[in-house]
């Protein structure tokens, strides 16, 4: 008898991508400022992982901007599927700089904390906190991103990320930008596996044998996801909408023969994450 059970790290697949709305952000202020804004995401998932139900959610988000790099926001988390009906399932929390230097590179760091009600039946629900990095170099041709993370739920692990994408941005008129950034990302990262078997005894003469439960417990480096997506920002004056259509195509799935309960659900999946915030 022999179970592996995924214990793995998990992040939220809730955030939306402040990096590149804010870099584009034609309302953007040197001074304190708030910004509100609510988001629909048609497939929640961690890295094409996802729940039994198909989960989609809504998240009104509020940001409050010290200045023009240092922020911290809060997003309520409300779950829809054939269970559930709009039913709040916790509060994401993110303390993060993003700095660019004159459109030649930018420094993203952020620390997420998420506040997840127990019977929460979200993938990404395990996670207790979140610290990453990234940085990017800007170029005429193509924007490259390198950045790594660690995630903290039962155990600690570790995430590196890739990507290129590149930044249309066309002026609509006074006070009007479009901002299209099609872009594939990979990532990847550690996951932890618990392994449980049972080991037998052989019996002597008259004495029976007995049987022990053994458990290992062992990690791997792999990669967990490709994505490709194309965000599209449009901004007049303090407004702003957002789409961002993605194709995540998940990567070394946890199987464990005849222990559907037990495995990773998930597939390539194409998603929407679409919305609209004001800036105060």
């Amino acid at each position: 008898m022999k179970n592996i059970l995924y214990k793995g790290a998990v992040m939220t697949a809730l955030m939306i991508p402040v990096a590149v709305s804010a870099q584009q952000d034609s309302t953007q202020k040197e001074k304190m400022h708030v910004k509100l804004g609510v988001y629909y995401n048609s497939h929640l998932n961690y890295y094409g992982r996802t729940d039994s139900l198909r989960s989609s959610g809504v998240f009104p988000m509020a940001e409050l901007w010290f200045t023009k790099s240092l922020y911290v926001n809060a997003a309520p988390v409300f779950v829809h599927n054939a269970a559930q009906n709009l039913q709040y399932n916790g509060t994401v929390t993110t303390l993060g700089y993003l700095y660019n230097h004159n459109n030649k590179y930018s420094v993203h760091v952020y620390a997420v904390k998420p506040f997840y009600k127990r019977n929460s039946e979200l993938v990404q629900s395990a996670l207790k906190a979140q610290v990453a990095t990234s940085f990017t170099i800007m170029t005429p041709v193509v924007n490259v991103t390198a950045g790594g993370d660690m995630k903290l739920s039962d155990h600690t692990d570790y995430g590196v990320t890739a990507g290129l994408d590149h930044i249309f941005r066309t002026q609509l008129g006074n006070n009007t930008v479009l901002v299209i950034a099609p872009s594939v990302y990979m990532y990847a990262g550690t996951q932890q596996f618990s392994k449980s078997y049972l080991q037998k005894t052989p019996g002597f003469l008259f004495f029976p044998g007995s049987e022990q439960t053994i458990t290992q417990s062992s990690a791997r480096f792999c990669v967990l996801s490709y994505e490709l997506s194309a965000p599209v920002v449009l901004a007049k004056n303090k407004f702003q909408l957002i789409l961002l259509p993605a194709w995540v195509l998940p990567q070394n799935l946890i199987s464990v023969a005849g222990r559907p309960d037990l495995s990773e659900r998930g597939g390539n999946i194409f998603y929407i994450t679409v919305g609209g915030k004001i800036t105060f």
